[in-house]
């Protein structure tokens, strides 16, 4: 029963973040999204708020974030994962949230690692997106203009729903940390509120300290 509860609300939730999105929220200023967009896929960065373009940034390392878990996790799902990361690619946080709601709780993994699963369980992986991070954010707050941004979240949506996606990245972590955590056989109560209480560098910190999926844990 508290199973399908928390199903429903995760599906609430996705519907409701859509609802916002299109209804609630500031208006769409289509021209200077797709402006936006354009300088920054072009590297034409001098013409975009540091803060606006480290944001857009740091969603993509959630996503990075959330791919070294769930690809393992989808291993032993009855869905796999990688439909559901294409979506997040395109839509943040509303493509991954499906999946969250449709995977079962699980704390095992079969088979052996190829070596796209050996690159995300890697602490390497965790290391580059650690530095990358701290980059980010250095950049964000050192150059950024806040009330730029303030203004920009308050009367565009594609700013406002960048911002809310990256705080529900956050919140929605430790749905997948207590699984991996004790598919390593890790169940350390202090990391898990380490991670959950430091938001985005904690993830990181985590990535970069866990101990790796082995043959000894791998069941076959």
């Amino acid at each position: 029963m508290k199973i399908m509860t928390f199903k429903l609300a995760l599906w609430l939730l996705w519907a409701g973040f859509i609802t916002y999105i299109l209804l609630l929220a500031p208006p769409l200023h289509l021209n200077e999204t797709l402006t936006l967009l354009k300088n920054i896929f072009t590297f034409q960065w001098t013409a975009i708020n540091p803060i606006i373009l480290s944001l857009f940034s740091l969603v993509g390392i959630w996503l990075l974030i959330y791919s070294s878990l769930l690809f393992i996790d989808g291993r032993m799902q009855p869905i796999p994962f990688w439909p559901f990361a294409l979506a997040s690619v395109g839509s943040g946080v509303i493509g991954l949230l499906p999946y969250l709601a449709l995977r079962e709780s699980n704390q095992q993994f079969s088979g052996h690692k190829d070596a796209f699963l050996s690159l995300l369980d890697s602490r390497f992986y965790g290391i580059v997106l650690t530095f990358s991070t701290v980059f980010l954010l250095v950049y964000g707050f050192a150059f950024g203009d806040w009330g730029d941004y303030v203004q920009q979240f308050q009367s565009d949506r594609f700013i406002n729903g960048m911002s809310l996606a990256f705080c529900l990245f956050y919140l929605l972590f430790p749905i997948v940390l207590g699984d991996d955590m004790a598919r390593r056989r890790f169940p350390d109560a202090q990391v898990f509120l380490g991670v959950v209480f430091f938001p985005l560098l904690g993830s990181l910190a985590y990535l970069c300290l866990r101990p790796p999926l082995v043959q000894s844990t791998i069941r076959e």
